[in-house]
């Protein structure tokens, strides 16, 4: 949560509007999961406060999210900063404060450039871009903006990545937009201290 006071519906301990799951109220399949949650060291950039702690609420759905976003993140056949990329784009054009907050840091450290971070987060043309970072940000904006992708995006998009790699970018665009959607509906709150990475429309 920022240093703004949290709305009257938002638990303190979660930063949202449900408590954090207890693990002792969770089944054989969704254990290891919050277990993963709560290691620092796990590898989730938001632990139990955030979308991993909400879908723990629904095991049925948080197991096989959890396996997706698994593949996704960790084997699918990107290169660190593509994957950061790609979900920058979605959260931004998604609106998704928390969802930025978290990956800004890692984008970051897998070495994506400032000024394609400040192009996603600005919306600004991305004709000056490399050729990867302005298909991967086009044709998020025409997933979740324009409601269409077109013939052109698609075919270099379809050229760069090929059809499993390109199925598994959009299959990651979409697990992050459904993301947004739990972190929006359930109002996850930034981090203290945090300002919001940009202004909400």
């Amino acid at each position: 949560m920022t240093n703004h006071k949290a709305p009257d519906d938002i638990d303190l301990r979660s930063g949202n509007r449900l408590p954090l799951p207890r693990r002792e109220d969770l089944d054989e399949r969704t254990r290891p999961i919050f277990d993963r949650l709560a290691d620092a060291g796990g590898g989730s950039l938001a632990g139990l406060q955030g979308p991993g702690g909400i879908r723990l609420h629904s095991p049925r759905v948080a197991v096989p999210l959890h396996e997706a976003n698994q593949y996704l993140r960790t084997e699918a056949d990107f290169e660190p900063a593509v994957r950061e990329l790609a979900i920058l784009v979605t959260a931004r054009e998604n609106d998704c404060q928390f969802e930025w907050a978290a990956h800004e840091p890692a984008a970051i450290t897998a070495g994506l450039d400032a000024e394609v971070i400040e192009a996603i987060r600005n919306r600004f043309d991305t004709k000056e871009l490399g050729e990867t970072e302005a298909v991967v940000i086009n044709l998020g904006r025409e997933i979740f903006s324009a409601h269409r992708v077109s013939p052109e995006t698609f075919a270099r998009a379809l050229r760069l990545f090929g059809p499993r790699g390109l199925v598994d970018l959009v299959s990651l665009m979409g697990q992050y937009a459904a993301t947004a959607a739990v972190l929006i509906a359930f109002d996850q709150q930034l981090r203290p201290g945090q300002e919001p990475p940009f202004t909400q429309p």
